[in-house]
């Protein structure tokens, strides 16, 4: 086994408990590998400090699988990998039967990401080494869950940095990969094969039901929709009035459709629209909501590309704010790892400033529990959601 040196006073991180390693961070390599084959990582003292996969081609180099070193990367590790992500799972997860069942590296597990959907599992290989043992990860969950089926949706770019291909399709099947699930009460569609990330947005389910007492009686703006969940929870929570926008036409199919078999087809509505040019032309038509929802895409994927993900931020959260009347609410969410939460909370207050408008705190949340963050690596925490009354 080929073993990685790491440079000395580059190694406290890794040490710390941080599962990546970068090429600058290493002073030296030996032995021989092959790119995805597991390597043995050292200090600068020769002390080891575990076991991972090594990409030279990555601009991460080694991801870390183990600290332990009697630990053998074979079947019987990812088997009770995955069985301790299950059980962290049944006891954080309740009432629904979708949840994500391992999210990489906060289980141990870096670039494997597992979503269950009813009787149903979407799957991620997002890194080389965790995609070499992609059927034998199969296999395990296969016999541990015995899914109905198995959906790959390897078609995200970070694979291409990995030299590896995108692809997706049925592992396990055949079935039609619009499915349903049921939340909190609730009843909605997925599309596994065509929908954002793998298909749902499972790691905004805690914040949804943050809506409670807030959506009562009101009027709901939710912009970025997608297909509607924030809108059906509105809905339910005894909004008067929902109004859903989206630029994507197929994802409002799918809200619509969502909405109808809640049975609030005429308490919701949407949109087909891009989120900036509605907000503003919202505003121009002197219309006012009680309740707006904005829960965007991520507007920066790097920090090169973070001063215009500001600018995106402040816009939509100024137009929001100006849509409100005194005590409105506006529940302000950012999926942007790089947009750190005190510096989204700065871009929220900056927006305040330039609508002439006073914010009142009331929640800052993060991702559900499904979706652990380990405080070791920020990475991992990633979601923000801020719920403000604004005035």
């Amino acid at each position: 086994m080929a073993e990685v040196k790491l440079a000395r006073n580059r190694q406290h991180r890794v040490a710390g408990g941080h599962p990546w390693i970068y090429s600058t961070e290493v002073d030296e390599i030996s032995g021989d590998f092959l790119p995805g084959d597991i390597v043995e990582v050292i200090d600068a003292k020769g002390k080891f400090l575990g076991r991972g996969y090594i990409n030279p081609a990555s601009k991460i180099l080694v991801r870390m699988l183990t600290r332990n070193r009697s630990e053998e990367i074979n079947r019987d590790f990812f088997a009770a990998r995955i069985k301790a992500a299950l059980e962290y799972r049944r006891r954080v997860v309740r009432d629904t039967d979708a949840c994500r069942l391992i999210f990489a590296e906060a289980d141990f597990l870096p670039a494997l990401i597992v979503d269950k959907f009813g009787d149903y599992l979407a799957l991620q290989t997002l890194a080389l080494g965790i995609d070499r043992y992609k059927d034998l990860i199969v296999k395990i969950l296969d016999e541990l869950l015995a899914p109905s089926g198995i959906y790959e949706r390897n078609d995200v770019s970070v694979r291409e940095l990995e030299g590896l291909p995108l692809r997706t399709g049925i592992l396990k099947g055949p079935f039609e990969p619009l499915v349903e699930i049921h939340e909190n009460g609730l009843g909605f569609l997925v599309d596994l094969a065509g929908g954002q990330k793998t298909g749902y947005f499972l790691d905004q389910r805690e914040n949804r039901m943050a809506l409670s007492g807030l959506a009562e009686g009101a009027r709901v703006l939710d912009c970025f929709c997608h297909t509607g969940t924030f809108s059906v929870y509105a809905a339910a929570y005894g909004a008067r009035e929902v109004l859903g926008v989206d630029i994507a036409a197929p994802a409002l199919d799918v809200a619509r459709r969502n909405a109808s078999r809640n049975g609030f087809e005429e308490v919701c509505s949407f949109r087909e629209a891009n989120a900036f040019d509605e907000l503003r032309a919202l505003e121009k038509a002197g219309e006012r909501f009680d309740l707006v929802i904005l829960d965007p895409p991520a507007f920066t994927k790097s920090k090169q590309a973070l001063r215009g993900a500001v600018r995106g931020y402040k816009e939509i959260n100024l137009r929001g704010m100006k849509l409100l009347p005194p005590g409105g609410f506006l529940v302000t969410c950012s999926c942007s790892f790089h947009m750190r939460e005190e510096q989204f909370m700065e871009v929220i207050l900056e927006a305040a400033k330039d609508a002439g408008r006073q914010l009142r705190l009331v929640d800052l949340r993060r991702q559900a529990k499904d979706h652990p963050t380990l405080p070791a690596s920020p990475e991992t925490h990633y979601l923000k959601c801020a719920i403000l009354q604004v005035w």
